[in-house]
């Protein structure tokens, strides 16, 4: 049974979407990924939303550009957390997403990472879910070893060949 949704508006999102994805498929988490605009077709979003709990989500990762309802939609509707993404966009950057996200009114929560930020949303949603699950909790313990050792490595690398040898 899934944990987590992860929803997006439009396929162009999949980019960033997809990263959330990947850390959720390293930390051996089951999830359900869908296109569905809040928008163009509210009625399949909202029976999305309504049936989230039964299918088994514990967490809701949305992302959303430009108006950004996705998120705040589905935190109004899904009584467990939602984390919104904001989508970069060429008009404002990724600034009227991420103010949309960010700034939804009391008593709808919805927990926002950075414009684009895929992987981090991935890596919240699974420490919500670690919370209740000691196993899942001892992954990301290993996780964070992992990138531990990754910067480790790369400044050995740097103190052996020097700054301007590293990237060649």
């Amino acid at each position: 049974m899934p944990k987590v949704g992860i929803v997006m508006g439009s396929d162009s999102d999949m980019p960033v979407m997809g990263k959330a994805a990947d850390i959720l498929e390293k930390l051996g988490i089951e999830y359900e990924m869908r296109i569905i605009s809040a928008h163009r077709e509210p009625d399949v979003f909202f029976e999305y939303a309504k049936t989230a709990e039964e299918k088994g989500f514990k967490v809701i990762i949305a992302g959303a550009g430009m108006a950004a309802h996705l998120p705040g939609m589905c935190a109004a509707i899904f009584p467990m957390p939602v984390i919104g993404i904001p989508m970069h966009t060429t008009s404002l950057g990724g600034r009227d997403s991420l103010y949309s996200i960010v700034q939804m009114p009391s008593g709808i929560p919805v927990a926002t990472v950075a414009i684009n930020g895929g992987a981090n949303a991935g890596l919240l949603a699974a420490k919500i879910l670690a919370t209740s699950d000691p196993e899942l909790l001892t992954r990301l313990k290993a996780y964070s070893q992992e990138l531990k050792e990754q910067v480790e490595a790369k400044d050995a690398k740097l103190q052996e060949v020097g700054h301007k040898a590293y990237n060649k």
